[in-house]
């Protein structure tokens, strides 16, 4: 496991960006928290291919119960990344599977690098 930020980096409720890899196109991931449990996400918008943020960790809608695209205005539930509002209906987002370990947020790196080769493979 790779350590990707500690539990209380994150807001509760809240979303902090995150990068791996290395040169012109490291993978965009975000991690989202809700209580003691953490969702992580490719940070790539399934209608239009670009990033869901447009400032630094701005992933949630104002009430925080929801992922939002804020280019579009989709919508995605935070504990599947499921689109329920917006332009890409029966959609969802690539999913990181998260551990948290002693209060550190953790993703297997293999589970990162196919992240990053199916990232690549779209551009």
């Amino acid at each position: 496991m790779v350590r990707l930020c500690a539990l209380e980096d994150i807001a509760d409720p809240g979303a902090l960006e995150l990068s791996w890899g290395e040169g012109d196109w490291p993978l965009s991931l975000f991690v989202v928290r809700r209580g003691s449990e953490v969702y992580g996400y490719v940070n790539r918008c399934p209608h239009a291919g670009h990033e869901l943020n447009l400032r630094p960790n701005d992933f949630l809608t104002r009430e925080g119960d929801l992922i939002m695209c804020r280019s579009h205005g989709a919508q995605f539930r935070i504990d599947d990344g499921f689109c329920v509002a917006g332009p890409c209906p029966e959609t969802s987002l690539d999913t990181l599977e998260i551990d948290v370990i002693d209060g550190v947020v953790c993703a297997d790196p293999k589970e990162l690098d196919r992240l990053v080769a199916a990232a690549q493979s779209r551009r």
